[in-house]
């Protein structure tokens, strides 16, 4: 795999060829060769669906490593949203940011803050430009690729935003470049992240040329030093700015929550997700004005890095909501200000990214098409997955593009064999 391609790889001694991943993966980007997962770069979004459902850990996230943090001269954390639901009750955002510089990042800005800038942002954009309906949003880096690669003529909903992650770490460069006398490029700005797309954001951002982060650190493999910073905080220094509002983010429907807007919908999870899109696509929901589309079930609380269960962190959530309140904080004369600035705004349109064609010639693709069609019925029609395709459909594709032969259906061998010994008696 190419390096900075994508933010998962397998790893080939703990995988055990159950085809779990692959059954799980929603771009079908998972194959079974020799008895291990191998992944289809050209097809992969990122979702982290394939480490969420292995059970052997056979599927590896790559991130930020915390040693990394050694080749800036000054850091500064950026936390999802997500991260502050992870501890539990009790445990209030502002201790989370405290515990964020104990354990050595030299400055740290609450992420929450500029998703309620963003939400803003977003509204002035939707009373501005109010068509094609529905807007759909940009945060999920992996929802962002999925309509890129799967429903390209969707990308003209798209709204052309950037992620609060990217925007934070847009201001703060310059920030601290100016207020420490620093070269922008030795600051390190990292993000806090519940997902492995966020790194593949970073390494290859659609709609920037360059990420302004300089990397991303799981939540699980934070969490332990960070916990235990916690029980040490006896600071009352207020880091925190974000009111309910931006700490929503962290759940389903926290971006759409801080939207003062009608026929807003909210969807997670990769089914629903799907599924919606389909809607759109075949020419539904034409009077829904925004949409918050999150690959993760119950939003970036359900990531795959996270370590709270989902379902609780999402109390969590809801509980910082009504603490904080669900009245924004921020100035409307300063989002407008930056609005007009061009601040919010991706430097390019997200650009059609469509998995490779049966062939580059049209008549070969043809014939290659017309091969599929008369391969499949002699398939088992099973969707068992053992022959190492996904499905009937991609096996035929597979035999057609000359990584699979038909007799690695195990239905078709068992037929043709008893078609043999039916003839031989």
């Amino acid at each position: 795999m190419a390096e900075g391609l994508h933010a998962i790889c397998i790893d080939e001694e703990k995988c055990v060829g159950c085809v779990l991943c692959m059954k799980a993966c929603p771009t079908k980007a998972i194959r079974l060769r020799n008895d291990k997962a191998v992944i289809m770069d050209e097809r992969c979004v990122d979702c982290g669906e394939c480490f969420r459902v292995c059970p052997h850990d056979a599927v590896v996230s790559l991130t930020t490593s915390f040693s990394d943090l050694k080749l800036f001269k000054t850091t500064v954390a950026v936390p999802s949203p997500s991260l502050y639901t992870q501890f539990g009750w009790d445990v209030m955002p502002n201790q989370v940011l405290l515990a964020l510089k104990r354990i050595g990042f030299e400055h740290v800005y609450d992420g929450a803050w500029m998703c309620e800038m963003v939400n803003a942002a977003i509204e002035e954009y939707l009373r501005r430009n109010p068509y094609p309906k529905p807007k759909i949003s940009t945060v999920c880096p992996s929802v962002v690729r999925l309509i890129a690669c799967m429903y390209p003529e969707l990308i003209d909903h798209f709204i052309p935003m950037e992620s609060p992650r990217e925007l934070a770490a847009k201001l703060l460069r310059k920030k601290i470049a100016r207020e420490f006398n620093l070269p922008p490029h030795e600051i390190g700005i990292i993000h806090i992240t519940s997902c492995p797309a966020k790194m593949v954001s970073i390494n290859r951002p659609i709609g920037l040329s360059k990420s302004y982060l300089d990397g991303a650190i799981s939540i699980n493999d934070i969490y332990g030093p960070l916990l235990e910073a916690i029980q040490e905080i006896d600071e009352d220094v207020i880091l925190q700015q974000s009111s309910g509002v931006g700490l929503g983010w962290a759940m389903t429907g926290g971006e759409v929550a801080g939207l003062n807007m009608d026929n807003c919908l909210s969807v997670s999870g990769v089914a629903d997700v799907i599924q919606i899109l389909d809607d759109i696509e075949s020419g539904k929901l034409k009077n829904i004005e925004y949409l918050e589309c999150l690959m993760c079930p119950a939003g970036c609380v359900g990531g795959p890095q996270c370590v709270e269960n989902r379902h609780l962190a999402k109390k969590v959530a809801g509980n910082f909501v009504k603490m904080f309140g669900e009245k924004s904080r921020v100035s409307r004369k300063m989002i407008v200000r930056l609005y007009n600035d061009g601040f919010f705004f991706a430097e390019k349109k997200v650009e059609k990214q469509t998995f490779p064609p049966l062939d580059t010639e049209p008549s070969r693709a043809i014939e290659k098409r017309k091969m599929m069609e008369e391969i499949i019925p002699k398939l088992g029609g099973r969707e068992c997955g053992a022959c190492g395709s996904p499905d009937c459909k991609s096996l035929a594709r597979d035999i057609v593009m000359g990584v699979a032969e038909i007799e690695d259906c195990v239905f078709y061998r068992k037929k043709t064999s008893r078609g043999s010994d039916d003839r031989a008696s």
